[in-house]
């Protein structure tokens, strides 16, 4: 599934509103945290967008069809592909800053994520599991962690 966003931070709103309506048919109750860190997530990432390029996006969700409450686990992705080949970088805000967090809260909310050239942009993706872990190790740290979708082509529906 997919949203093209405008460069308007209006739009960080209303792709919120599109993930949450997507969560109904994927098993996925709203109220459940995986919903609630999703939703968080799209925002973080839809704001970078937004914010540092100034361009049109594309939002993707990948997520499950209709699946038991008790599934042992469940996979989830969110991937924002832009115009802008500059990397993302993550940043250390000072204290009073008022930006400048987005990336570290994406590497703290998410089990995996990272980015990859596409076209002449970018991709930023970040997938979430539905199901307990320990935590995660320090060799996933900022983008470090493999893809559960690493070969998988998203299709617009």
């Amino acid at each position: 599934m997919q949203l093209e966003i405008r460069p308007d931070p209006a739009e960080v709103g209303r792709a919120r509103r599109w993930a949450r309506s997507r969560l109904c048919g994927s098993g996925i109750t709203a109220d459940e945290p995986l919903a609630e860190t999703l939703i968080l997530l799209v925002s973080e990432l839809v704001t970078n967008a937004v914010v540092h390029t100034g361009r049109p996006a594309v939002l993707r969700l990948c997520l499950p069809g209709p699946v038991a409450e008790d599934a042992a686990s469940v996979t989830v992705r969110v991937e924002v592909a832009d115009t802008s080949s500059r990397a993302p970088v993550p940043r250390c805000a000072g204290n009073d800053a008022t930006g400048g967090r987005g990336l570290a809260l994406v590497d703290c909310l998410a089990d995996r994520w990272g980015w990859s050239p596409e076209g002449g942009g970018k991709s930023i993706w970040c997938e979430l599991d539905r199901c307990s872990r320990p935590g995660k190790s320090a060799a996933m740290a900022y983008g470090g962690g493999q893809s559960a979708y690493e070969d998988l082509a998203f299709e617009a529906v």
